[in-house]
């Protein structure tokens, strides 16, 4: 829950869409009398005008309380209100999760982790849905979440001071040292899968690309957002937590200058930002990636980057002096560097993230070392099942859910 203390930005989403709604009260066919029942439901359509999703979600939640939050390639955010317990959160309906294998597989994945993690600075499961009764009929899937003020998008190009920023970002490497500390690695950090409160608190969301760390492995370019890719994932080489670091970077960069520190067009393209950016990586780092790839690189004229001093100057940091005296703009030059590093072999790790003086003036050990979570069973990034096989394991986890959780439980 968020609380309206020191505030870090007095914004609003910027929000273009508009809810439509239309309600219809309808008896579901012989669950009204278990433990967990939902009752009747209520039906609003959130539309963009070229987007549209029906959200046929427990009349507990009027139609006339919510409003979206955000839609995209993933699916449908909207705030409501219960009315029985009076608390605020958030509905995601995922979109088309069983378009494909990977969909059904990633929407699967995602439930799974939500329903392990327990942790201040990740977002809460409180509980998920289906309006459909049987598998063969089964089609939606709404996962409801706490409910944050704004995302961290929406809060890039406002001016924020050392102290925001310093805290946001120990958030973020709390949280993330967390799921390394489970096994698992999150692959997808950016701002949108970042949501803030006015007090600063944050959390981190959408586990559907995350999966476990092995001793060795690749993945594709295409599962990291573009410009939060780290140089290992572009080469398509082996990776392993540090992809997370690199993304926490890229995300301080953009929080102190207001615009995206390698804004690539394309994988080749982000790749030649990151060398004109920080410069030719060094042999060792070359000598790991394919003979293809050195013959690329070794063929490109050596560059050799700007000075951070030249891509964070003091003129945009904010000019506020901070109660905390660590908290300068060569301390988070110094920060960003470590983090920045071009080979992964010499990123800063997350305890050492923790431990530097521009985030250290936050530890907590509480936040730090939390109880890890229940194992998470990394099988399942190794399975390969049919699209009917993950649609069934979904709609067993959803019935799960809806038999062992209540949304009457305080979060």
């Amino acid at each position: 829950m968020c609380h309206n203390s020191s505030t870090i930005v007095d914004g609003t989403p910027s929000l273009r869409a508009q809810v439509m709604v239309a309600h219809m009260q309808s008896q579901k066919n012989g669950d009204e009398d278990q433990e967990h029942s939902i009752g009747d439901n209520s039906e609003a359509l959130i539309s963009t005008g070229t987007n549209e999703f029906l959200f046929d979600v427990p009349s507990r939640f009027p139609h006339s309380h919510m409003a979206p939050i955000g839609i995209g390639v993933q699916g449908a955010v909207c705030s409501a209100v219960d009315s029985k317990t009076g608390r605020r959160l958030a509905i995601k309906k995922l979109s088309q999760p069983f378009q494909d294998v990977t969909f059904a597989k990633r929407s699967y994945r995602e439930l799974k982790l939500m329903r392990l993690v327990d942790h201040p600075n990740i977002i809460k499961l409180l509980y998920a849905y289906t309006p459909q009764q049987t598998l063969d009929t089964f089609r939606d899937v709404y996962i409801f979440t706490e409910l944050m003020d704004n995302n961290l998008r929406n809060v890039i190009g406002t001016k924020l001071d050392h102290e925001r920023i310093s805290f946001l970002v120990y958030q973020m490497l709390c949280g993330i040292k967390y799921l390394h500390a489970a096994g698992i690695i999150h692959r997808d950090l950016k701002p949108s899968n970042i949501v803030v409160c006015k007090n600063c608190s944050l959390k981190i969301l959408d586990f559907g690309l995350a999966r476990s760390i092995e001793a060795s492995f690749t993945m594709t370019q295409y599962v990291v957002t573009r410009h939060y890719r780290a140089p290992e994932i572009i080469l398509n080489m082996e990776y392993d937590t540090k992809v997370d670091i690199w993304s926490i970077g890229c995300i301080m960069a953009e929080l102190i200058t207001g615009h995206v520190l390698f804004p690539g067009t394309d994988h080749v393209d982000q790749w030649m930002r990151i060398v004109q950016t920080l410069g030719t990586p060094r042999p060792e780092f070359i000598a790991r990636t394919t003979p293809g790839t050195q013959r690329y690189i070794n063929n490109q004229p050596p560059v050799s980057g700007r000075p951070f001093g030249e891509l964070f100057p003091d003129a945009v940091f904010d000019p506020m002096v901070s109660s905390h005296p660590q908290l300068t703009n060569d301390a988070a030059r110094d920060f960003l560097r470590r983090m920045l590093a071009f080979d992964p072999m010499e990123r800063i790790s997350v305890d050492e993230a923790l431990q530097h003086p521009y985030i250290h003036v936050w530890y907590y050990e509480k936040d730090v070392n939390r109880p890890p979570p229940k194992p998470y069973d990394h099988s399942i990034d190794a399975q390969e099942l049919t699209l009917a096989q993950w649609k069934k394991l979904l709609f067993e986890e959803i019935q799960d859910i809806q038999r062992t959780m209540s949304l009457d439980e305080e979060g």
